[in-house]
């Protein structure tokens, strides 16, 4: 109880930079990059010809530079970012009781939503059928793919399995990039932290903050290159498969886009009636941090924000924010499954693969999976869908397919499962049934 003292309101406070962004318009400024980067792709590519094919690619390589190098800063500073949140975070509850029942209400709540999200998007799929447009686009792989559900750990291999989880060694885990490791690594530190004196743990949660700060600074640094990095790889992107192409990639997306406002309304609709907040209120209160996140595809970059916007607008206790939003940046990524659920459909309508109700279930299961163990970095769903594809014989090099669309489909997948952290955070404060001491606002009646 006496760590309270020191650490509740922290990460907050590396906000102001993030507001700043929000202030510079930033979402607008990365939409106009994607726009122009259309443009100048199509002028490039095979569809207008303005240059040489092998000229039109190696201007593409080169104007999708900055957003390489974007890409590879993110995910540079995501794991050590995550560690001190995750354990920071864990070191701000009030105690271990509190601690124990959210954890396990937190991860109960995310592992659920995951499911209902992954579950959307394969009704969503099979219902807009998005693939039947483009069926003779691809050429069928021959049936190489053996890795089916007899690749799936058994019962037998299942306690292997969980010890696995534990990492051995959290230094491999953290160069591997072993997300869900290194998360379970941080848990324990930080519960660590919290059963010891506040003088002893002192120490060690300055050196995170430290940590956390120079993160974050790094994290700035790369926000300054979003609307090049975004103009550069959409540039690259339709310079190399044709703005035509992009066109008939029309329907996924709108299939995508119809799944995550979907799910968007699931989550306005446990929030009206579990906490009785209405939608509205809720969506104007958090729209700079969604804006924010829509901007940078990444929900770890937009974590301070995050945890001050659940604080200042939606009356959260700092113990619950700083808990609930690391947490949610690395485990909660249902706008991720969502689209999984539906590029898995669009890919085996495309090559003509039948998935039957065993391999749905399989996706459902491995889209939850994968999506807890997965970093809130830009991009990591491609890596994630190959081995979803894979489980379920559907060729792996679909993905090349989807690769033109996927930069505005992480935008704005990162915005759910921002969303969702921020629900998550309202209902958590909700059933832990204490308020804040200086909320609610109408106190003065």
């Amino acid at each position: 109880m006496a760590n309270n003292t020191y650490y509740p309101r922290q990460l907050r406070h590396l906000s102001s930079y993030l507001s700043a962004l929000v202030q510079g318009r930033l979402w607008l400024k990365v939409l106009v990059g994607m726009f122009l980067g259309l443009i100048v792709g199509t002028l490039l590519g095979p569809s207008v010809g303005l240059v040489e094919p092998n000229t039109g690619t190696l201007i593409g390589n080169w104007l999708a530079f900055p957003g390489q190098l974007f890409l590879a800063t993110i995910q540079m500073i995501v794991i050590p970012l995550v560690i001190a949140s995750v354990v920071r975070g864990l070191a701000a509850s009030e105690n271990l009781d509190q601690l124990r029942k959210l954890g396990l209400r937190v991860t109960g709540f995310f592992v659920i939503t995951t499911a209902i999200a992954a579950a959307i998007g394969l009704w969503i799929g099979n219902l807009m059928n998005p693939g039947s447009m483009l069926k003779g686009l691809a050429t069928p792989v021959p049936a190489t793919n053996d890795v089916t559900a007899a690749d799936m750990p058994g019962v037998d291999d299942l306690p292997a399995t969980l010890i696995g989880l534990l990492p051995g060694n959290p230094l491999d885990a953290m160069v591997e990039g072993q997300m869900l490791q290194v998360v379970i690594f941080s848990i324990i530190v930080g519960i660590a932290l919290v059963s010891m004196e506040s003088r002893k743990s002192r120490p060690m949660l300055e050196l995170l903050d430290s940590l956390q700060q120079i993160c974050m600074t790094v994290v700035g640094w790369a926000m300054r290159l979003a609307p090049f990095a975004v103009f550069g790889l959409m540039a690259q992107l339709t310079t190399t498969i044709g703005f035509r192409a992009m066109l008939g990639m029309a329907s996924y997306v709108a299939t995508v886009l119809t799944g995550l406002l979907l799910m968007l309304g699931v989550y306005m609709l446990i929030l009206k009636l579990v906490a009785g907040q209405p939608p509205f209120r809720f969506l104007k209160d958090s729209r700079d941090v969604l804006l924010l996140a829509f901007s940078t595809s990444s929900s770890a970059a937009v974590m301070p924000l995050s945890i001050r916007t659940a604080e200042d607008k939606l009356g959260v206790r700092p113990s619950v924010s700083q808990f609930v939003i690391p947490l949610g940046a690395t485990i909660n990524m249902n706008g991720t499954a969502l689209y999984q659920a539906v590029a898995t459909v669009f890919l085996a309508q495309v090559y003509g693969v039948d998935l039957g109700m065993g391999s749905m279930a399989l996706v459902v299961a491995m889209a939850v999976g994968a999506s807890i163990g997965s970093p809130a970095t830009p991009g990591v769903g491609i890596v994630i869908l190959a081995m979803v594809l894979q489980t379920v014989g559907v060729p792996p090099s679909g993905i090349a397919l989807i690769m033109g669309v996927d930069r505005i489909l992480d935008m704005c997948r990162t915005a759910i499962n921002v969303t969702g952290d921020l629900v998550t955070c309202r209902l958590m404060e909700n059933w832990s049934g204490k308020r804040l001491p200086q909320e609610p606002a109408p106190q003065e009646t």
